[in-house]
């Protein structure tokens, strides 16, 4: 099943959607109440659990009247998380590699993921404009990522059991401000989180209708493939990623953890490219959709 997060064109509050072919079902005028479970919003079926998960199963399969693509505008189907993005930083071995070489050291490879954040804030649809101001940086770089969306709570999982814990997926740009990323003594946090640099969409595809074990992962900016990979090549698996961060620490239903990126970042590559004001920025996740976001000018 695919879930979004959309408003129509006319006007209107965003709403939580089933994608049925080139339409949406809009799940708040269609569903029929179930005990305690909020139908008004994405985390709000989230949290539903099973009861929430047999209801649009029900208008999945009921052949209801959904509305057109075209009449539509998708939002990030989460657009406004509770809690902040848990990032996985170093990922993909050749990623890894490039930026020991741009930086010129000789890093071991790591035992453990490491793990960074973004804001809240810093999540827009996937066709929102991501905000460039020159004034505070113009290192803006690009980095492809699956998204995987918790959908029920839990702390210490093991890894034999993480995957139960996973509501589904969906794609996301760790859009990065380098210099800033590396100014605030070696933590990421001020570089990952201005506002906007978390483009995220355009659907959930749900944990029982995609394997995310070989999904090919590409970020291309103005038509030009910059990133091209796969999600087999991830060094830490999803299991083990959420082993780790759940160590002591509770994992909620609706927490969104974005995976890590491949090769192919701006900032390693001989000379440095970045993004500009008027680009095109396109994230696209085999099985989950692509995000088109303009780069503000």
């Amino acid at each position: 099943m695919k879930l979004c997060t959309f408003s129509p064109v006319a006007g209107g509050e965003p709403r939580p959607g089933i994608v049925i072919g080139q339409g949406v079902l809009d799940i708040p005028r269609h569903v029929k109440p179930v005990g305690g479970v909020n139908f008004t919003s994405m985390l709000g079926i989230i949290q539903g659990g099973p009861a929430a998960r047999a209801e649009l199963d029900r208008l999945e399969r009921a052949g209801l009247p959904s509305t057109p693509m075209t009449e539509v505008r998708l939002h990030a189907p989460l657009p406004r998380p509770t809690k902040q993005i848990f990032c996985v930083g170093w990922n993909y071995l050749e990623h890894f590699a490039e930026g020991a070489r741009k930086l010129g050291d000789d890093r071991q490879l790591p035992e453990w993921p490491v793990f960074f954040s973004k804001a809240p804030t810093t999540v827009i649809g996937p066709t929102d404009t991501v905000p460039f101001d020159a004034s505070i940086s113009t290192s803006l770089d690009w980095e492809v990522e699956l998204g995987m969306v918790i959908g029920t709570t839990g702390k210490n999982i093991r890894e034999a059991d993480a995957m139960r814990h996973v509501f589904g997926f969906t794609a996301i740009n760790d859009v990065s401000w380098r210099d800033l990323q590396r100014r605030h003594g070696g933590q990421w946090d001020k570089g990952k989180s201005l506002d906007g640099t978390c483009p995220m969409g355009p659907v959930i595809v749900t944990a029982d209708a995609f394997d995310p074990s070989q999904v090919r992962v590409t970020c291309r900016v103005n038509g030009v493939t910059k990133q091209d990979s796969n999600t087999k090549f991830l060094y830490f698996k999803l299991p083990r990623i959420i082993q780790d961060l759940s160590a002591g620490m509770t994992l909620e239903a609706g927490d969104v953890i974005s995976t890590g990126t491949p090769e192919g970042v701006g900032y390693a590559r001989t000379p440095p490219e970045f993004l500009k004001p008027g680009d095109l920025l396109e994230t696209e996740v085999e099985g989950i959709g692509v995000l088109r976001n303009p780069i503000g000018e």
